[in-house]
C-alpha cells in the first residue's frame, strides 16, 4: 500500500496500489469503450438494422449468465492479478481479430459477434477479479473515497474513449483498434506492477455448487444488498439506451460518428463530475433515500432524450443520466464492499457483475427488439417510465434500503444496525 501510515485524510494519489488500480481500470475501459463505438457503428452501417444492434448485446449476455458464479469463485480461489492478465491476453486477441475483419472488403457480420463473445468473455472474468482487488489493497479508512475514485477512472475512460473512438474513426477503424491494442498494453504493465494483496485465506472447501452458489446465497439472504443489486439490474435493462445510439446519431439527430462518441461520452462527463463531487463531498446521511433518488433521475433523463430532436438537449440529458446513475452506484458499491466478507468478496462481486451485464446487455436486446416494434423514439421512453416504476416498487419492497443513513457504515434510520 505504501510506506507511510494511511488515515482517512491521507490523499489518495499517495497511495502506491490504488493508483496502479485507477490506471489499469481506465486503460482497459477507455479500450472497451472505444470498441463498443467502432462495434456499433460498423454493424448499423453494415445491417441498417435495429434488432443488429440489439443482437450484440444478447451476445455479450451469454458468458456472463453462463461464467459469472465460476468466474467469483476463481477471484476468491486464484490470485486476482493472474486472472486480469489473462483476460488482458484475451482481449488482445479481440482486438487483432476486429483488426483483421477490418481489412476484410466485405467482413462477414457473425464474425463480429464472435469476437463480441470473446471480448464478454474476458469482462465476464476481469470484472470480479478487479472489483475484489481494490478492497483488498487498500485500507477501510479511504475505501469509500477509493471506490468513488476507481469509479471516476472508469467515468473518465467511458468520457474518452468513446469521443477519442469517434474521433479518430474518420481515419478508419483500423485506427481505432491500433489505439486499443496500445491502452491493453498499458493496463497490462499496470497490473504487472501491483503489490500482492493479503493471501487469500483458504475456504477448505473443495468447488462445488455449494461453493459457487455461496455469492448468490449471501446476497439472497441479505435484504439490502438484494435490493441495491436487483434495483441495478431492473434499472439498466429498462434504461438500455446505449445499443440504439447509432440510430439517433446517424438518423434523428444526423451528428455522425464523431457525434455517436460524444453521446457515449455524455453520461461519463456528468457521471464524472459527480463522482469527484462525492469524493469530496460523501454522502453521510440519507443513503438509502439517494440511491433510490438518483435512480429516478435517470428515468427522467432517459424519456427526455428519446423525445428530444435538439442535438444540445440530447447531450444535456445523457449527462444528466450519468450524473444520476453515480449518485446512486457509488453508495451501491459501498454497501456491497462494506457488507461483504473478504472470504466471498469476488462471489459477491460476480453476483453484482452479472447484475450489471444481465441488465446492460440484455436490457440492449430489449432495446433492439422494442425499437424494432414501436420504432427508436418509442423504446427509449418505455425505457424511462418502466424505470421509475422500479423505483418504486423496489422502495416499497426493500424498506431496509430505503433507511440506509450511511453506506460506509451501514447504519439504518431508527435500528443503529
Amino acid at each position: 500500500m505504501s510506506d507511510l501510515p494511511i488515515t482517512a485524510d491521507t490523499p489518495l494519489f499517495k497511495v502506491r496500489a490504488l493508483r496502479l488500480i485507477l490506471i489499469t481500470r481506465f486503460a482497459s475501459t477507455a479500450s472497451n469503450q472505444m470498441l463498443s463505438v467502432v462495434l456499433g457503428w460498423q454493424v448499423y452501417d453494415l445491417t441498417n438494422s435495429p434488432l443488429a444492434l440489439g443482437m450484440i448485446g444478447l451476445v455479450q449476455f451469454l458468458p456472463p449468465l453462463l461464467l459469472t458464479l465460476v468466474s467469483g469463485e476463481v477471484a476468491d480461489r486464484v490470485d486476482r492479478r493472474t486472472i486480469l492478465k489473462w483476460t488482458y491476453v484475451i482481449q488482445t486477441i479481440v482486438t487483432l481479430g476486429l483488426l483483421g475483419l477490418t481489412l476484410l472488403d466485405e467482413p462477414p457480420i457473425y464474425a463480429f459477434y464472435v469476437m463480441v463473445l470473446m471480448l464478454a468473455l474476458a469482462r465476464t472474468f476481469e470484472g470480479p477479479a478487479s472489483q475484489a482487488l481494490l478492497p483488498s489493497l487498500v485500507p477501510r479508512d479511504i475505501l469509500s473515497r477509493s471506490i468513488a475514485a476507481y469509479s471516476s477512472a472508469s467515468r473518465v475512460a467511458n468520457l474518452t474513449g468513446p469521443s477519442i473512438g469517434g474521433l479518430i474513426y474518420a481515419f478508419g477503424p483500423a485506427t481505432d483498434y491500433t489505439v486499443c491494442l496500445v491502452l491493453i498494453s498499458i493496463s497490462t504493465f499496470a497490473n504487472f506492477l501491483l503489490p500482492a494483496p493479503a493471501p487469500l485465506k483458504p475456504s477448505g472447501q473443495k468447488v462445488s455448487w455449494e461453493t459457487l452458489m455461496a455469492g448468490l446465497v449471501f446476497v439472497w439472504s441479505t435484504p439490502i444488498l438484494l435490493g441495491v443489486l436487483s434495483l441495478d439490474l431492473m434499472a439498466t435493462f429498462f434504461g438500455g439506451v446505449t445499443a440504439l445510439l447509432p440510430i439517433f446519431a446517424r438518423d434523428i439527430l444526423a451528428i455522425g460518428p464523431f457525434g455517436f462518441g460524444v453521446l457515449r461520452s455524455a453520461p461519463s462527463i456528468g457521471a464524472l463530475t459527480m463522482s469527484l463531487i462525492l469524493t469530496k463531498y460523501p454522502i453521510n446521511r440519507n443513503a438509502g433515500q439517494v440511491i433510490f433518488g438518483g435512480v429516478v433521475i435517470y428515468g427522467l433523463a432517459t424519456i427526455v432524450f428519446g423525445l428530444s430532436h435538439s442535438v444540445i438537449l440530447s447531450i444535456f440529458a445523457m449527462l444528466t443520466m450519468g450524473a444520476g446513475d453515480t449518485i446512486s452506484q457509488v453508495n451501491r458499491k459501498t454497501l456491497i464492499q462494506v457488507m461483504t466478507p473478504d472470504s466471498v468478496r469476488g462471489r459477491v462481486s460476480a453476483v453484482s457483475s452479472l447484475s450489471v451485464n444481465i441488465g446492460g446487455q440484455l436490457g440492449q436486446f430489449e432495446s433492439g427488439v422494442t425499437a424494432a416494434m414501436m420504432g427508436t423514439v418509442g423504446s427509449v421512453v418505455f425505457g424511462g417510465i418502466a424505470v421509475i416504476g422500479v423505483v418504486g416498487i423496489w422502495a416499497w419492497r426493500f424498506p431496509g434500503l430505503r433507511k440506509v443513513e450511511r453506506a460506509d457504515e451501514v447504519m439504518v434510520a431508527g435500528t443503529g444496525t
